[in-house]
């Protein structure tokens, strides 16, 4: 996992991030219809998993978009795997019926890539931060810019000494 830039955690149990991807679902229910779901890779496979239980969703695809950088110098994004041809068939051809979904929206610049593919699909994240929140039309939490967010899926548990064992008194 890559290092944070910023000492702001916000670390997310399994337990809240279902909660969150709940709530998302609860805010999405009367946004569509959506005929189709597109989940931004790989974080969008956990809450799309989630979400399309909750809206009774079947038709599930997903888009692989990737950067490939040092985590302090983005560099430009690449597509690994369009949006199947079906799905940007769907509605007026544009995304209109297509719910795409991600689990944050950080700077926007995935959102970006993949809102020109679907210019009329409305996007949905867990997590947005400031810089992100544009590129998305529904989100349940913001978190600030320099937060690093620490996904259930990205860590482990750990052994941590008693609080006693590092105080000499």
């Amino acid at each position: 996992m890559a290092e944070p830039t910023s000492n702001k955690a916000f670390p997310v149990s399994w337990d809240q991030f279902h909660r969150d991807a709940r709530a998302l679902a609860w805010r999405l229910a009367d946004k569509g219809p959506f005929e189709a779901m597109v989940c931004i890779t790989r974080g969008g496979l956990v809450p799309a998993a989630i979400i399309c239980r909750e809206l009774g969703l079947r038709l599930i695809d997903t888009v692989c978009v990737a950067s490939y950088h040092d985590y302090k110098n983005q560099s430009e994004l690449k597509v690994l795997k369009d949006v199947a041809p079906n799905i940007k068939a769907i509605g007026d051809g544009k995304g209109k019926g297509v719910l795409v979904v991600d689990d944050l929206t950080d700077t926007g610049k995935t959102a970006r890539v993949v809102r020109e593919m679907l210019p009329n699909a409305h996007f949905a994240t867990v997590y947005a931060k400031p810089a992100g929140v544009p590129t998305v039309d529904t989100f349940v939490t913001e978190v600030s810019q320099d937060t690093w967010i620490y996904f259930p899926w990205d860590m482990a548990l750990t052994y941590v000494e008693p609080i006693a064992k590092g105080h000499k008194g």
